[in-house]
């Protein structure tokens, strides 16, 4: 991956490129159509999949029809101000207005315009979250998030390109950019001028070398991502003078189900599951996120832990796709009894009976959760009860390339590159600087609203410019 001087002449030239047709690309790339500006999307994969396709499909977004249809009252002000206590407070708050601004007009624009299937996720709040505001597919997955903006951009009539890996950039000394190079799976190039680019291709969690350099502590961690996510928009960016910025950020997960790799809903625990080691112990206080709970599951003996649930739970669990997947892969565990069920996970009986019986009590209001939780809200377990296998993981990074309120990508001294532009993975998100700030969705909240507002300046600029 390199910066390359312009050639003389390109095999093909266009008012705007993408790389890459995930979440953020894909509506960049929608967005730029609509305001009228021809559009080039290069994608590595076969299929446009990317990171989104490996999430839950869900967007936080505010002041939405879908809310006050459900009587939800949210507005920017309250998910800027959830972002920010998640994150304590360390990100841009001009970055975090905007998106959270962005975020309700976005999600209408893509059910109402391009027919991207979204609901009001209810039931339970996501942790950290004040209010009902996830929007998703109806499966729950980011598998159909993902086949409904391949086919919005089928209609919208965008070019994409797959199986075209771009490995270069053309880009003159004051950073603006001039083109890019593609690989064909045959091993042959071409070279694609443009007027404008957005880099849509996220972060580096498929990297062991930055993942190692930027987060050492994920670095022995299952990737529960996209292996092509290298780090290519970091590395060009940092190689044109692109400020990096919270590159520590990242999504993890607490409940990925071992062996099998599936995204076990962290709702159960939401709605009154527990997680347990391998000695039958709660471990932590399941609520703070299941970003965080990725490095303390790790902590655990063996690096696994159990969700332990119920009947309730697991007809609430049935409700996703991927829940469903894990009982059908055989990851999910039953018994009539504490006893029957430490039998079919391996586990002791009486270390778990007693964890069991303790989180009974709290729920009853008896006693106080020495790692804080308040159980009130929820029923306590009850027989039967069910299980599932989990470890932690690295889903996808949050830091990277600084771009302002335009999606813009900037220097250290905050002036913009010239035609450059960011958003998703690629982009430093509003996460902060480590894990303990992802709030739930913030990885779909960047894609959607800075790949959108990517798109439009993008299409000014170009059209500006008076680039063909």
């Amino acid at each position: 991956m390199s910066i390359l001087p312009p050639p003389d002449g390109f095999d093909l030239t266009v008012p705007l490129a993408v790389i890459g047709a995930g979440a953020c690309g894909s509506v960049a790339a929608l967005a730029a159509r609509e305001a009228g500006a021809e559009v080039l999307v290069l994608e590595r994969d076969a299929l446009p999949a990317g990171s989104t396709a490996l999430s839950s499909g869900m967007i936080p977004a505010c002041g939405t029809h879908w809310q006050r249809a459900a009587g939800v009252d949210d507005t920017v002000d309250i998910l800027a101000a959830d972002i920010q206590a998640k994150a304590g407070n360390q990100v841009e708050p001009a970055i975090v207005e905007t998106v959270c601004r962005e975020s309700g007009p976005a999600v209408e624009w893509l059910a109402e315009r391009h027919a991207v299937p979204i609901e009001l996720v209810d039931g339970f709040l996501y942790p950290g979250h004040s209010r009902l505001r996830m929007h998703a597919p109806p499966s729950r997955t980011g598998a159909e998030l993902m086949g409904s903006l391949s086919a919005a951009l089928a209609a919208a009539q965008v070019d994409v390109i797959t199986e075209a890996q771009v490995s270069d950039l053309f880009a003159e000394p004051d950073g603006r950019v001039r083109g890019l190079r593609f690989q064909r799976p045959d091993g042959s190039h071409e070279d694609v001028g443009c007027g404008a680019l957005v880099l849509a291709c996220c972060g580096f969690a498929g990297s062991p070398e930055l993942v190692s350099r930027h987060i050492p502590e994920m670095r022995q961690a299952m990737i529960f991502g996209h292996v092509g996510n290298q780090g290519d928009a970091v590395l060009w960016g940092e190689a044109m003078g692109a400020e990096l910025r919270h590159m520590g950020a990242y999504q993890g997960h607490g409940s990925i189900a071992e062996p099998h790799a599936i995204l076990v809903t962290w709702a159960l625990m939401m709605r009154g599951g527990i997680q347990i080691n391998v000695d039958g112990r709660r471990f932590s206080n399941e609520h703070e996120g299941y970003s965080e709970q990725a490095v303390t599951v790790l902590t655990q003996p063996s690096g696994l832990a159990w969700n332990l649930y119920d009947q309730r739970l697991h007809e609430l669990g049935l409700e996703f796709d991927d829940y469903r997947s894990a009982q059908a892969a055989g990851a999910v565990r039953q018994g009539a009894t504490a006893a029957a069920l430490a039998e079919s996970c391996g586990l002791p009986v009486v270390a778990l009976t007693e964890t069991i019986n303790e989180a009974a009590d709290l729920a009853a209001g008896q006693g106080s959760d020495s790692f804080g939780r308040d159980f009130t809200a929820a029923p306590a377990l009850a027989p039967p009860y069910f299980a599932i296998k989990v470890t932690g993981a690295l889903l996808h990074t949050q830091g990277g390339l600084r771009v302002d309120t335009g999606a813009r990508v900037l220097r250290p001294d905050g002036t913009a590159l010239p035609n450059l532009f960011a958003g998703g993975g690629a982009a430093c998100g509003v996460s902060g600087p480590a894990v303990w700030g992802y709030l739930s969705g913030n990885g779909l909240l960047s894609a959607v609203t800075l790949g959108r507002i990517a798109g439009r300046g993008a299409a000014v600029l170009v059209e500006r410019e008076g680039k063909v």
